[in-house]
């Protein structure tokens, strides 16, 4: 007979922030932007091809009325999601250390009330399960997401509406992806929030100046290994790409 007591405890880390990363989520990516990096896209879509494949299957199982074979797909699914998770947030860790990730307050349930296909597919990408999975592993917090995709982070006019994926400032001319301008936005909001300033305050680090088109010179590519010791990829993109 063991007996030993066995008592858990916690302890605390101190950890030096040097940089603060704003990420944009999206259904088939979470779009990053910290001026040192520049900006960085994290592709979702392997998760999403695997929730649409199983699916298909648990849609045939139950059809079929076999219910074992539904709960074991639904099982597989469970656990291909989790693993999938769990290295994201070890890339996180690795690759972005001493960090805070600042996410969107998402209530996914709330985002699109008109059409069943589109909340079908806001549903397959598990925002709020990812980012409480990277709190796990790093610093993290939250910031209103309203009007952060059509705000202009350079002279911070308000464009009313919005139509595909290109942001295009009425006054200044500025067009970029509307997922970058996001993330540009959402890390601004974050800093403004932390300094309790009242008034409005242009975000650090992206001033009226080029700076959206240096820091399109460079983009990291961040993507979930399906096997393997190494839980990412991380590829910086040749090239000098276009401020979209």
């Amino acid at each position: 007979m063991d007996n030993r007591i066995v008592i858990p405890f916690k302890s605390s880390k101190e950890i030096k922030v040097i940089r603060v990363i704003g990420w944009d989520s999206n259904e088939l990516s979470l779009d990053g932007y910290e001026p040192s990096i520049g900006f960085i896209h994290v592709d979702l879509r392997p998760l999403q091809s695997m929730k649409i494949a199983y699916e298909r299957k648990k849609s045939i199982a139950q059809r079929k009325g076999i219910r074992e074979l539904y709960e074991k797909y639904k099982a597989r699914e469970r656990n291909r999601e989790k693993d999938f998770r769990n290295k994201l947030s070890a890339g996180f860790r690795r690759l972005l250390p001493n960090s805070i990730h600042v996410f969107e307050d998402l209530d996914k349930e709330d985002l699109v009330t008109r059409k069943k296909a589109r909340r079908k597919r806001n549903h397959r990408t598990l925002w709020k399960r990812i980012h409480k999975r990277i709190s796990g592993v790093a610093l993290t917090a939250s910031v209103d997401p309203r009007k952060t995709s059509r705000e202009c982070p350079r002279c911070g006019f308000l464009v009313e509406t919005q139509e595909g994926h290109i942001f295009k400032c009425p006054r200044c001319n500025l067009e970029m992806d509307r997922h970058k301008i996001a993330s540009i936005n959402i890390r601004r909001r974050y800093l403004e929030c932390k300094r309790r300033k009242k008034r409005k305050t242009r975000m650090q680090g992206f001033p009226h100046s080029y700076e959206p088109e240096e820091s399109m010179k460079v983009e990291l590519w961040v993507g979930v290994t399906p096997s393997g010791r190494s839980p990412v990829i991380w590829i910086s993109m040749k090239g000098v790409l276009r401020a979209m």
